[in-house]
């Protein structure tokens, strides 16, 4: 139960509908989204952020075994969170029909998605409905096909797509679909990727690959995150030392290599490919003090501040919004330590993003075990000095074909860094995005390794 006097501080939100999209199998929702329609036609929106810096507080162990972890890993079979499950599972998770505590932005927004005015604030709010992105996505289509709706949601005390529930989806998409058309002209990155997924058998060996595609339901959410995360950098960062989740301009050097290869390569190379190497051209974002904008999102000012149940960098910027705008008490911390800390944070994500990636790995060998000797078709998805790493069409398992293997025994082959690919005595060549042949020789599930032979 949230003490009674908590409540009575906050803005109260519990009875503006409200609802939350997360994947089907997430335990831990700590974003919402409220929506209204006001007298004057106006919209008020409101994203609101599971408040985790009600329930931990600095110094304590819980906060020092969070900082030291500084983000949750999420490997395929299994999740390391960074906080103790009782907070992020139960207390701060808002779940549909308890009332929660949250650190929100409200905004009021015309029909065109412009923001006329905003408000962070502490507040209280009961969730009216839980949905997946499926069931999101399942509303979306029908409103745009006339279809009539109905599928059951889980609301938390009724089923049925309530006309609240409908109402919100549609008219927020249409306003986010309107958001993401204005960061792409202005030369926000575009790219999404596919998810790489797995089930597993009860004793946790793969059975099947399938992918999950973004869709409009996920850029709903996606834009008014950003929206919360962009506003926040502008409003809590003038001028004080901050948070911010800073992107640098990629390496030049790569990019025009880029456009030598496209140019060279013509309608032969796919955009898959064009797309690899672009996100290969990237700086890593980071976390810093010092705000030097976020080329991809093209952003001048932008943080994380919407997942603090598993970003440690979004807990911190909570606690300096309580200082900044709510309380106006200053931060004791100094630039030089908060500095310190982020670049602790930075180190930990790059960690967890190897780890996930490790695991995606291992369990990638894994399937590849049940199909040793088997001949799939593929694509060269990049060439090294040592062989050329193909990944295949159907399951995107990625594997090695060891230079030693290519071609006949004695063939020297040179790698040109410059046109992606490798060459032999100038008369035959492999380059990036070529589609290939082969055959899956091994698959070391410890080392997560896998080893193919072209055919």
């Amino acid at each position: 139960m949230i003490d009674e006097k908590e409540i009575l501080r906050r803005r109260d939100m519990r009875e503006v509908f409200t609802f939350t999209i997360d994947p089907a199998d997430a335990k831990d929702f700590d974003d919402a989204i409220s929506f209204a329609v006001n007298e004057d036609g106006s919209y008020q929106v409101g994203v609101h952020i599971a408040d985790v810096s009600h329930y931990v507080k600095p110094g304590t162990k819980t906060d020092d075994e969070a900082y030291k972890r500084g983000t949750s890993v999420y490997l395929v079979d299994r999740v390391i969170p960074m906080l103790p499950e009782e907070l992020c599972n139960d207390l701060c998770s808002l779940r549909p029909g308890e009332d929660k505590l949250c650190m929100s932005v409200i905004f009021t927004m015309d029909r065109d998605a412009r923001v006329l005015k905003h408000k962070i604030c502490r507040t209280v709010i009961r969730s009216d409905a839980r949905l997946n992105y499926d069931e999101a996505q399942a509303i979306i289509m029908a409103n745009q096909t006339g279809e009539t709706q109905a599928r059951d949601y889980r609301t938390g005390i009724n089923t049925g797509a309530s006309a609240d529930l409908i109402q919100a989806i549609c008219t927020l998409n249409d306003m986010a679909s309107k958001l993401r058309a204005e960061r792409i002209a202005n030369g926000a990155l575009t790219i999404e990727q596919d998810e790489m997924r797995f089930h597993l058998d009860e004793h946790h060996h793969p059975i099947d690959i399938y992918f999950e595609s973004p869709n409009e339901s996920h850029h709903l959410i996606e834009e008014f995150m950003l929206l919360a995360n962009r506003t926040v950098a502008r409003e809590a960062g003038s001028g004080r030392p901050f948070v911010y989740r800073v992107h640098d301009i990629p390496d030049q050097e790569k990019l025009e290599n880029l456009k030598v290869f496209k140019r060279k390569m013509g309608s032969r190379v796919t955009q898959q490919t064009i797309d690899m190497l672009t996100i290969r051209a990237q700086a890593k974002a980071v976390y810093s003090t010092y705000n030097i904008g976020h080329y991809g999102l093209a952003f001048t000012h932008y943080t994380h501040f919407t997942s603090p149940i598993r970003r440690y960098p979004d807990l911190m910027v909570h606690r300096l919004v309580e200082k900044y705008i709510l309380t106006g008490k200053k931060e004791t911390l100094t630039r030089e330590q908060l500095e310190e800390m982020c670049e602790h944070c930075s180190a930990c994500e790059q960690e967890a993003a190897q780890a996930e990636r490790e695991s995606i790995k291992m369990f990638q060998a894994m399937w590849m075990a049940d199909h040793i000797g088997e001949t799939m078709d593929g694509h060269i998805s990049g060439v090294t000095d040592f062989g050329l790493f193909v990944q295949l069409d159907e399951s995107r398992c990625e594997g090695l074909v060891h230079v030693a293997s290519l071609g006949q025994n004695g063939e020297y082959w040179q790698f040109d860094e410059k046109n992606y690919r490798l060459v032999c005595e100038g008369h035959k060549s492999f380059t990036l995005g070529d589609p290939v042949k082969v055959k899956v020789l091994r698959a070391d599930v410890n080392k997560s390794q896998i080893d193919f032979e072209l055919v």
